[in-house]
């Protein structure tokens, strides 16, 4: 009764003008962070912890008990900034009228509710179970049972969809929800969006599911984040504008979130409107004037508009304040203030920062960081150099002059010196293959892919694979096509597929070929996930002579990966500059062309 009450409670009031209430499903979808908990446990502060995380600032605290035939049921509503308690109502009925219950409680909060979706005790009764159940078969039955009593109650779909996900069985969970939808308007509208929504998503759909999220969205304009993930799936298919609004939407009834002022900024900057996204995170700023966040995504905006000068002081400030605000490492911020430096040309002011950034992950016992000052050196154009010394960083690696022995007591798992070494060389021939590759030397490559396969360890297997499938000989683009297919047979897996499958298409010269991978990958990916991929396909444009549709995937700068250069940062930085430059030649731009052109081949050592 008492999980009951708070569902038709919690259903009634997404109604209500105003107010937005975090259903059950989305405050448990916080439980993979704070830990999971019996939805059923005792005590006012069960939830708590979900419900403050979820951004709440009202908390309703229920009690019910059932006496000489009469249900009585109390709600106290505390304000959770004061922790006071600001409203408290009570409703009395007869002892099976839950659903009245929850009603009467509803409408002394609100005028207009939204109707629960059954009126069928039975069903409600189940599903009630079924939310307190802890066991995945008894969850089902409890849902089967609720569907057997009004087969129009759209939930207990979802949740035998999400069982059978995840239990791996895709096509039965489409299936459920497939029944759902096939008894069209039996079921409440707002029902069978969210049926739609999570349809779409099993099916991959991306744009389906931008349809059904926006049609949600109309159903619960005051659920922020209805709008919010409206605004994601449109950032992840390019559409800045859809986001933008979505988002505005979304702070139209959180006007205080600091996550919705951050991801707008970003939304406004993509949508060409950097103005508005740098008043959004100005109020960002505001509202928590000691966050560092809200300086580094400052920094992020400036260095997308080209204010380079900008981007990195703003760097420098969020590290300042907090070198550990970004994940993957301390002093992200240093790495970042090193490649806005590296884009104005200052080769050696680059590198100063970029030594305080490798200092700093030496100092917080990074033992990569050497070999994060050879990629830097790549990246930068110094290539003969960084190549010599990272052979000769594989070697010392592969061949250590001493050797620890491991001492007594030791568990077993802790790595020797020896097998340290092991990996790092390991590492370091796998990177040496695919900067061969680069060079052009396809039969060093698949040396030093060889060696990094006889050297890998279960830390640097993957790196290992992906430098022999590289290194392979040329091949015309079907072959490569065909050796994707086995090196990554897993369907579930398919945008790792064309991102090893473009990388391998660029990597043998075949620029036009990778532009199906790429486009996939672009498609089904945000920037935010592969920052270098709008230039990547912009080069494959330029191959094919399609400047038009190069020119506005390098008009805003990538955002650089706080963890350091990577692997396959070379491959479009700094190409990004002799992109633009052709681009800009064949726009009659002849000044922008040359300045280009030159910063190219200033950072590129050419």
């Amino acid at each position: 009764m008492g999980r009951a009450l708070s569902e038709v409670l919690s259903t009634e009031l997404s109604g209500a003008p105003g107010l937005s209430v975090i259903s059950t499903g989305e405050l448990h979808a916080f439980d993979r962070n704070l830990g999971a908990r019996p939805i059923s446990a005792p005590g006012i502060s069960a939830e708590r912890s979900d419900a403050l995380a979820a951004g709440a600032n009202r908390l309703g605290y229920g009690e019910y008990s059932v006496r000489a035939g009469r249900l009585d049921a109390r709600l106290s509503i505390e304000d959770a900034h004061t922790g006071r308690m600001a409203k408290v109502i009570t409703v009395s009925t007869a002892a099976n009228d839950v659903l009245g219950a929850a009603t009467e409680l509803a409408r002394q909060l609100a005028t207009r509710l939204a109707p629960y979706p059954t009126r069928n005790l039975d069903c409600l009764r189940a599903y009630a179970e079924a939310l307190e159940s802890h066991n995945a078969s008894d969850t089902a039955a409890s849902l089967n049972r609720a569907l057997a009593a009004d087969p129009n109650f759209g939930p207990p779909y979802r949740m035998l969809a999400q069982l059978d996900a995840q239990r791996g069985d895709r096509a039965g969970a489409i299936a459920e929800l497939d029944s759902a939808l096939a008894r069209g308007d039996a079921i409440a509208p707002i029902e069978r969006a969210r049926i739609a929504v999570e349809a779409a998503a099993l099916s991959g759909d991306s744009a389906a599911r931008m349809q059904a999220l926006a049609a949600l969205a109309k159903l619960e304009p005051a659920n922020p984040r209805t709008w919010q993930t409206l605004a994601q799936s449109a950032m992840s298919r390019h559409d800045y504008r859809q986001a933008e609004d979505a988002y505005r939407h979304a702070l139209e009834q959180e006007p205080e979130s600091a996550d919705l002022l951050n991801e707008l900024g970003y939304a406004a900057a993509y949508a060409g409107d950097f103005n508005a996204g740098l008043a959004a995170l100005h109020h960002y700023q505001q509202l928590g004037p000691n966050d560092a966040n809200a300086l580094d995504s400052l920094g992020d905006l400036n260095l997308l508009n080209g204010h380079l000068r900008e981007a990195e002081d703003l760097y420098l400030q969020a590290n300042k304040r907090n070198p550990n605000v970004l994940p993957g490492g301390p002093d992200g911020d240093l790495f970042k203030a090193a490649m806005a430096r590296l884009m104005t040309g200052d080769i050696a002011g680059a590198d100063d920062l970029e030594k305080k950034f490798t200092d700093a992950r030496a100092a917080a016992h990074d033992s990569s960081a050497p070999f994060r000052e050879l990629q830097w050196l790549w990246l930068t154009g110094r290539r003969t150099e960084a190549y010599r010394k990272l052979q000769a960083l594989a070697l010392a690696s592969e061949h250590p002059s001493q050797v620890t022995e491991q001492p007594t007591g030791r568990p077993a798992s802790q790595p020797t010196a020896q097998t340290t070494g092991q990996a790092a060389a390991s590492h370091a021939y796998a990177e040496l293959a695919v900067w061969s590759l680069m060079l052009g030397d396809r039969a060093a490559a698949a040396e030093m892919a060889q060696k990094a396969a006889s050297l890998a360890t279960a830390a640097t297997g993957a790196p290992a694979a992906i430098s022999r499938f590289l290194a392979q000989p040329s091949a015309p683009a079907e072959e490569w096509s065909s050796r994707a297919d086995r090196f990554i047979p897993n369907p579930a897996q398919d945008m790792v597929k064309q991102q090893m499958l473009a990388y391998a298409l660029l990597l043998d010269g075949q620029v036009k070929a990778a532009d199906a991978p790429l486009q996939r990958l672009y498609d089904a990916t945000g920037i935010a996930i592969n920052e270098g991929l709008p230039v990547l396909l912009a080069w494959t444009h330029t191959e094919s002579g399609d400047f038009e549709a190069a020119a506005p995937l390098l008009k805003l700068n990538p955002v650089p990966p706080h963890t350091g250069v990577n692997t396959f940062m070379p491959l479009y930085f700094p190409r990004i500059f002799q992109l633009r430059s052709t681009v800009a030649a064949k726009a009659g731009k002849t000044d922008e062309a040359r300045q280009d052109l030159e910063l190219y081949q200033k950072l590129s050592g050419k």
